[in-house]
């Protein structure tokens, strides 16, 4: 069940969403505040209560699919039967509801919306070009919008930061698209690389690396974030060597190696924003 849920996944967002409250969103907060604030810590796990039900449904519907793409993981997930998984499913989106009760209405709407929408996406978006990828990047920062809300923070350097991290997960998606076209393809998924051919994939992909410089220079030259200069140095870099294999790529193991590139951007950003502050836990404290 860890396995279908995805669980490294989810602890990795819950951590982002902690760092991301304490050093962006509520920066000017006692750190105290923040990390006791027991409405933060409903809507974190209301977050990941809603993310690991999405990946039992999206794993339901794309059980054959997997089979081709992933037989390995596919048949470890097989080990706990759909029903099953269907009963957590419903289960963790009820724990959520209750969870998002505790802070709001508008939480509990939230969260029912988001629910609603991962599990359209998952049962018709995901087979259509353009919206699929679009819904599913829009989907993955979704919680980071509740936090977003709650402490209604509205500084041009948070939104640079969410460009930057939608066109990530935007090439995070289609990657992932080219790596598992071969399932797509025998199942009848409409996504980019199937309707539009690989060269086209990477062309969109150049084009997301180049629109992705414009969010690093504005916040590596217009707004103060600390050490995290490393980190976006780094991604350029990155991004830099991911076109140069992107362009000679052409089984799934080269795609699959560009995906882990773009996670690992993905992973080492969250981890780079105590970097924003280096001090400023011993000064919240």
């Amino acid at each position: 069940m860890f396995s279908v849920v995805r669980g490294y996944n989810i602890l990795v967002v819950v951590i982002a969403q902690y760092l991301t409250s304490i050093y962006i969103l509520a920066h000017n907060k006692p750190l105290k505040e923040v990390v006791f604030d027991l409405n933060l810590l409903m809507i974190v796990l209301a977050s990941a209560a809603t993310i690991a039900g999405g990946y039992i449904i999206n794993s339901f519907y794309d059980s054959e699919k997997d089979l081709i793409n992933k037989p390995i993981k596919s048949r470890l997930d097989r080990l706990v039967s759909q029903n099953t998984k269907l009963s957590f499913y419903f289960v963790l989106n009820f724990i959520a509801a209750i969870m998002a009760s505790y802070v709001s209405f508008r939480a509990v709407v939230f969260f029912s919306v988001y629910i609603f929408c991962i599990w359209f996406y998952s049962h018709k978006l995901k087979k259509l070009p353009f919206i699929g990828n679009l819904t599913a990047s829009i989907l993955t920062i979704a919680p980071f919008f509740a936090i977003f809300m709650y402490y209604k923070n509205f500084e041009t350097v948070i939104f640079v930061h969410a460009v930057f991290l939608f066109l990530m997960i935007s090439m995070r998606e289609l990657t992932k698209d080219l790596e598992n076209i071969k399932g797509d393809l025998a199942l009848g998924y409409k996504t980019i690389p199937v309707v539009y051919g690989e060269k086209v994939s990477k062309l969109m992909l150049t084009i997301l690396s180049v629109l992705a410089l414009v969010p690093t220079y504005l916040l590596l030259y217009t707004f103060e974030i600390g050490y995290m200069y490393l980190f976006f140095y780094l991604s350029l870099f990155m991004l830099f060597l991911f076109l140069i294999l992107l362009w000679k790529s052409q089984t799934k193991t080269h795609y699959l190696i560009l995906h882990n590139m773009l996670k690992f951007i993905i992973v080492v950003g969250v981890f780079s924003i105590v970097l924003i502050n280096v001090d400023v836990v011993l000064n919240r404290i």
